[in-house]
């Protein structure tokens, strides 16, 4: 199966199921995953995982490599990059898609930076998501109470000529439980507003039956990371307590690497694609 675009699957597919990578062994694990659901996803190399690595090359050859021994359609996506450095450096690696987050800049400067950085991208045939922040807020949208305004993102869309817009609509990040009340009716006036998909960023503190009702209300995206990593330390610690004396990496990580694909196959086929 060829590497595709975000963009290719966000127009093909309901319910996209978007998740992270830092170490191969989690890519692996994803496009396992998604093979045996039957149905695509979207590999995600975050701005913190390239500073955890030193650079960006060597993990995103790497995804990309596996990425195109995958029998599902699987797309490798920058994500949270909050330097137009890094953003064309991915591009150059052959990554199809970024997500370009100016959210801590004030609206006028947002507006700046995101059209800038997306009419390049979209001279080199690259799909770009942005995040619409709130004045003041660390977490950008992500940030405890903060809301999406429908006609503001309306007019950041148009201003800024992005393909994808994360959302806030009550999720926060790297939350570890998952108690996330999502704001339906929002995402349903959002969707009849904004003429691009929208992306649930924060979804691992989003219980499942509340995915699939997001992705009725209109979500296209859906970003996990935090509950995967858990998944996959929690059996890495279970492994590990059971065969204390266990030194080569390769027998703890492969429970973390199993179990980190059983969850995603259940994700993508019994939540994100029941909506």
């Amino acid at each position: 199966m060829p590497l595709v675009s975000t963009g290719e699957i966000v127009r093909t597919a309901r319910g996209v199921g978007a998740f992270n990578v830092v170490l191969l062994e989690q890519a692996e694990a994803l496009i396992s995953g998604a093979e045996a659901a039957g149905l695509p996803v979207v590999l995600q190399i975050s701005e913190n995982c390239v500073h955890y690595h030193g650079t960006l090359e060597p993990i995103a050859v790497a995804t990309l490599a596996a990425a195109r021994t995958a029998e599902v359609p699987v797309a490798v996506h920058l994500d949270h990059a909050t330097s137009a450095e890094l953003v064309r450096e991915a591009v150059a690696i052959g990554l199809g898609s970024v997500m370009y987050d100016a959210s801590a800049l004030d609206y006028d400067r947002n507006v700046e930076a995101t059209a800038e950085v997306t009419a390049w991208c979209h001279d080199h045939g690259v799909w770009v998501e942005a995040e619409l922040g709130e004045v003041g807020g660390k977490d950008g949208v992500h940030a405890p109470g903060a809301r999406t305004d429908p006609e503001e993102a309306a007019r950041f869309v148009a201003a800024t000529g992005v393909d994808a817009l994360a959302v806030a609509v009550g999720t926060s990040r790297a939350m570890t439980d998952r108690t996330a009340a999502v704001d339906l009716d929002l995402i349903a006036r959002l969707r009849d507003t904004l003429p691009v998909p929208l992306v649930l960023h924060g979804s691992s503190g989003v219980p499942d039956v509340d995915l699939t009702r997001a992705i009725a209300a209109g979500i296209s995206k859906v970003n996990i990371a935090t509950h995967l990593n858990r998944v996959f330390t929690d059996a890495v610690r279970g492994y590990l307590a059971s065969n204390p004396n266990i030194v080569d990496t390769r027998k703890y990580l492969a429970p973390g690497r199993d179990a980190v694909a059983r969850e995603v196959a259940r994700l993508l086929g019994a939540v994100l694609a029941t909506a």
